[in-house]
């Protein structure tokens, strides 16, 4: 744990945060995260939203550069359970679960014409599928344009100008973390007209209809991990991750911990 950033560090300095393993997470409830994210896009500078997963967080105590995009960061918002269990360990608290799919679809419910979205990643044709039935739902969404591309370096510069074409104003980059976290903090300067970056993981899947997302109880009850678990049983290294290898390095870290 090399490096980490005591919470209370963070408790203290950022208001509405708190902090997991040295990352701020904050703490607003799905319609507070509703309201910032419409207040961002009447600003001109681009902000990078992401949604740290227990996983996510696990893999930030392994990559510095990765903890980094999570701490500078305009949101860093709790999709899993697992946070909000391990926020109440920590004398901490987080009201309530935001996942990533749940806010592109809120989001794209209000936004008006004037803010055209634009859907990055994702297999062949999946980005595609998820605009159509985006657009489906909300008859005054604008998509500006859709790509699968790849993070790979080489193919940023077309991809940037695809998007900077587009004259998009909401960025959607689903390459699964950190990959996409990771592109967007090296490319969003080089996107000036993007007002809102977010990392949204298996969304564009979940849209297309090529995955199910678990039934509502099973998310509620904090167990989206088993559903994944039983479609895709390949996901239980990643899955172990999340469910042993984070706890644990949570209760290492935090027994340690400064309190306030």
């Amino acid at each position: 744990m090399v490096g980490l950033v005591p919470f209370s560090r963070y408790h203290r300095r950022m208001a509405g945060r708190v902090s997991l393993l040295g990352v701020p997470i904050d703490t607003l409830s799905a319609d507070e995260v509703l309201r910032t994210l419409r207040g961002f896009l009447e600003g001109e500078s681009g902000r990078h939203v992401l949604t740290p997963n227990s996983e996510m967080l696990a893999a930030s105590v392994r990559s510095e550069v990765f903890r980094q995009v999570l701490q500078h960061s305009a949101l860093n918002l709790p999709d899993s359970a697992g946070l909000l269990l391990m926020a109440h360990f920590t004398r901490q608290r987080i009201p309530e679960r935001v996942t990533g799919a749940d806010t592109v679809q809120a989001l794209c419910a209000v936004l008006p014409p004037e803010h055209p979205v634009f859907l990055l990643g994702a297999d062949e044709g999946i980005a595609e599928r998820a605009a159509d039935a985006l657009m489906r739902r909300n008859l005054s969404l604008v998509i500006a344009g859709t790509h699968g591309g790849s993070p790979a370096v080489f193919e940023e510069a077309d991809i940037c100008a695809r998007i900077r074409a587009s004259g998009a104003h909401v960025l959607f980059v689903a390459y699964g973390a950190p990959r996409q976290d990771l592109w967007i903090a090296r490319n969003l300067p080089r996107l000036p007209q993007v007002r809102l970056a977010m990392g949204v993981g298996g969304t564009f899947d979940f849209l297309a209809g090529e995955k199910k997302r678990a039934p509502l109880w099973m998310r509620r009850a904090g167990l989206e991990w088993l559903w994944r678990l039983l479609l895709e049983p390949r996901r239980v290294g990643r899955i172990f991750t999340a469910v042993v290898v984070f706890p644990l390095m949570v209760m290492r870290y935090g027994k340690n911990e400064p309190r306030d």
